[in-house]
């Protein structure tokens, strides 16, 4: 028999932020969170996230073991200004076993139900800076710090209980030796003649944080027509500020202006983590730094992590601006593969984005719903 609890204690939230752990303690391919951070993500008090949304955390226990977790959650800003009726479930791990799978599943259910939602979907996270989608396709590659991996049973489970595809998402990589500088300089030569626009590398973290907020902006315009989207609101962008932008390498961000300097453009790129996360075990200390600190210094793979441009400047060619600039600084660092994160299948802009660096599908994953 399978019961659920609630988890209402310090050493239960420990105990859902760890379940994973034993989980895939024997995959290679498993990228485990940073223990303190994943416990800090649902702290009422520090993650303000929690201004708009609600979250119900429950561990599955059978004989008297943790089988299984879920977070049942709703976003007030989707649902009552959006009236997007959804309730949200992600941080789902299970073993493979249908009963547990389908209790945490109709708890879910239950509490959409209760808040008069009419669909349920997940894996989603409580917003777009969140993990998305379980993996369908590509169990056999290392995950990333800002990807959920899953065994490849869990789609199943998905299946029988009556979800059905809600969006697919593609993870995409190439080698650096296909980025082809000769069209980037000449395209960035045009743009940047035709529209005056210009770029803005930096040094320094301090450089940065004075125009993170302006970014932010920007991410929200970006995105504002996906399907998928929930605006940052400001406190949340304070939060990701200090929470992730000090440890991203200062030279990875690359801004465009306009001629009045207005921010047109930006793109965040992150050294690859995840064998250091790894070598971490979910602990910072004794040694979680050291390797952190040293993917930092000196990963010679690359995540493209967020890209927006303003919509007046889409499909100009200002990207080319951007490439350019990074082009110089991996040529420079010895870059050698970069990765995309998850993108929407139905994200064409993206795709034209990238078509000049002839990259391969390697993963897939989606998202499932289930009316109500």
């Amino acid at each position: 028999m399978v019961t659920l609890k609630e988890v209402t204690s310090k050493s239960e939230l420990k105990d859902f932020v760890k379940f994973p752990f034993t989980l895939y303690k024997d995959s290679p391919y498993w990228v485990p969170p940073i223990i303190n951070d994943e416990i800090a993500s649902f702290n009422k008090s520090k993650n303000p996230v929690f201004k708009d949304a609600d979250a119900w955390l429950f561990l599955a226990y059978k004989n008297n073991k943790i089988v299984g977790r879920v977070a049942a959650i709703v976003n007030g800003l989707e649902v009552n200004h959006q009236n997007i009726k959804k309730m949200r479930f992600g941080w789902f791990d299970f073993i493979d076993d249908y009963e547990v799978s389908e209790t945490m599943f109709n708890k879910v259910a239950e509490i959409g139900r209760q808040h008069e939602l009419s669909y349920m979907e997940g894996p989603v996270g409580f917003s777009n800076m969140d993990k998305v989608g379980v993996l369908t396709e590509g169990f056999d590659h290392i995950g990333t710090m800002i990807t959920w991996y899953n065994h490849p049973y869990y789609v199943t489970h998905y299946e029988r209980f009556g979800l059905v595809k809600e969006k697919e998402y593609m993870e995409n990589k190439f080698p650096f030796i296909n980025a082809n500088p000769l069209f980037f300089e000449k395209v960035n030569a045009i743009v940047k003649k035709r529209y005056g626009v210009k770029e803005l590398n930096f040094t320094k973290t301090e450089e940065v944080m004075p125009m993170v907020d302006k970014m932010f902006d920007l991410f929200n315009e970006s995105y504002s027509k996906l399907s998928s989207f929930v605006p940052m609101t400001d406190p949340q962008k304070e939060y990701f500020k200090k929470k992730y932008i000090s440890f991203i390498n200062p030279e990875y961000i690359k801004f465009v202006l306009d001629k009045d300097d207005n921010l047109i453009a930006f793109a965040i790129v992150m050294p690859s983590f995840s064998r250091a996360m790894q070598k971490a075990k979910g602990k910072l200390f004794p040694f979680g730094w050291y390797h952190l600190l040293n993917a930092k210094r000196n990963s010679k793979e690359v995540i493209f992590y967020l890209i927006g441009v303003h919509p007046e400047y889409q499909n100009k060619g200002v990207t080319a601006v951007i490439f350019n600039e990074y082009h110089k600084t991996f040529t420079e660092k010895g870059i050698e593969s970069c990765i995309r994160t998850p993108e929407l299948e139905e994200n064409v802009a993206i795709k034209q984005l990238w078509k000049h660096f002839d990259p391969q599908i390697y993963k897939r994953r989606k998202t499932f719903r289930k009316n109500l």
